[in-house]
């Protein structure tokens, strides 16, 4: 008689254990182990907007930022100090030496093509700024435009351990810029970095920041951009360690013709850290185009993760348009929460209803929505040395804005858990 032991044998179906993230791994690749990594630009293919990483960029515009060239080494770099006085040499310096600095190209590798010919084309144009202690009034980097000839840039920022302070990286002038920024905070160190674009109406920018918070470690990344006929900025980011916290904050300001794109990537790969990405933007006029693509991942090496991601677009007159797409990638499930918002829309009547109905005109009403709509994450970079300046730099655009007709409210949420 045949055995029929195997009918009492039951299917067994996984389980996770939340103390065990690694339990029942995921079954799909993420976008980390999708993506390739690479110095070498033939690593990638020529980018499209057949191309998911280019389909919002207007690659004609930037064509040349897609093969390797020798830079014209027309854009200056000069460290000093809020006010306009020196760094302080015992917390700061500056040197200029090649990527083939032992300091260079360790946080991770450039990830699509332009990153590549930037890291290649930037071979003698690297710079490495080296900063330790703490320092109260902060380091400026002043990174000045004067040719629109091709030129490329490397700069590395590296803070000691337990090292504090602030360190503000101002664009100016004309340029046609491929820039590649890896920032490297210390163990325990409390650091804020922000990048100001403020580039004339015929420049070009395309940068990556490549990012690695210390552990333990408290960075502030904070990105402004209120210039450049094309601006394409994307930012990666892991941790080096536990216990660590990420705050990537973003203000732009977009202009009749201008693109204006910002990618970030967080990839949390160690436990208990914290990351908040909040990213804010008006545009105005015909042709005006924004674009917003925020990715987070969760690894299985993550459990205790706090994660969320917000963007918010503000459209001031018709004619322009704004991309905003958030991404969001669980592998573990022992984590605090993770969560996106995004948005896009015109002002909120009831604001204006409730300005007006107190005797404010509709012009100036329009202005003070714009004015809160900045002004609470311009408080939050936390640098009061260009607090003033970025809120009168916002002032000035809404005085060029005409008072024309608004388009119909397209105001979508994407909220996800």
């Amino acid at each position: 008689m045949a055995s029929h032991e195997h009918d009492n044998n039951e299917i067994k179906v996984p389980v996770a254990d939340p103390n065990d993230p690694y339990a029942v791994p995921a079954a799909m690749p993420s976008s980390a182990d999708k993506a390739v990594r690479s110095f070498d630009p033939d690593a990638f293919a020529m980018p499209s907007r057949r191309q998911d990483d280019w389909r919002f960029t207007p690659v004609e515009r930037i064509k040349e930022f897609f093969t390797a060239f020798e830079p014209s080494c027309a854009t200056e770099v000069f460290l000093g100090a809020a006010g306009g006085g020196p760094a302080p040499a015992q917390n700061a310096v500056l040197r200029k030496t090649t990527t083939e600095d032992e300091d260079a190209g360790i946080v991770s590798q450039p990830s699509d093509r332009a990153s590549a010919v930037q890291w290649v084309s930037a071979h003698n144009n690297t710079y490495v700024l080296e900063l330790s202690g703490q320092w109260d009034i902060p380091a400026v980097l002043r990174i000045t435009g004067k040719s629109l000839a091709p030129d490329a840039l490397h700069i590395v920022i590296k803070t000691a351990d337990y090292s504090h302070g602030d360190i503000i990286i101002e664009h100016q002038g004309d340029a046609k810029l491929a820039e590649g920024l890896e920032i490297i905070t210390g163990k325990g160190s409390h650091i804020c970095v922000v990048s100001v674009q403020e580039w004339s109406d015929a420049s070009k920018h395309v940068g990556s920041h490549r990012i690695r918070v210390g552990e333990g470690a408290v960075l502030r990344h904070c990105v402004v951009t209120l210039g450049g006929d094309v601006v394409r900025l994307r930012m990666d980011q892991d941790f080096a360690g536990p216990g660590s916290e990420l705050n990537m904050l973003g203000i732009y300001f977009v202009d009749p013709g201008q693109h204006i794109e910002h990618r970030t990537m967080v990839v949390h790969n160690e436990p208990e850290c914290k990351s908040r990405v909040i990213y804010k933007g008006a545009l105005e006029g015909k042709d005006a185009h924004s674009t917003w693509v925020g990715n987070a991942l969760i690894q299985p090496s993550a459990p205790g993760t706090d994660s969320y991601e917000l963007n918010r677009n503000l459209v001031l007159v018709p004619g322009a348009v704004a991309d905003s797409e958030p991404n969001l990638e669980i592998e573990n499930g022992n984590i605090i929460g993770a969560g996106h918002a995004s948005s896009v829309g015109r002002f909120d009547d009831e604001e204006l209803f409730y300005l007006q109905s107190r005797g404010v005109p509709e012009t100036e009403a329009r202005k003070l929505v714009v004015r809160g709509f900045f002004g609470e994450l311009i408080d939050e970079i936390g640098i009061p040395a260009i607090s003033s300046h970025l809120m009168d730099a916002v002032n000035r655009r809404l005085e060029s804005t005409e008072n024309n007709s608004y388009p119909q409210d397209t105001s979508q949420d994407l909220n996800k858990e």
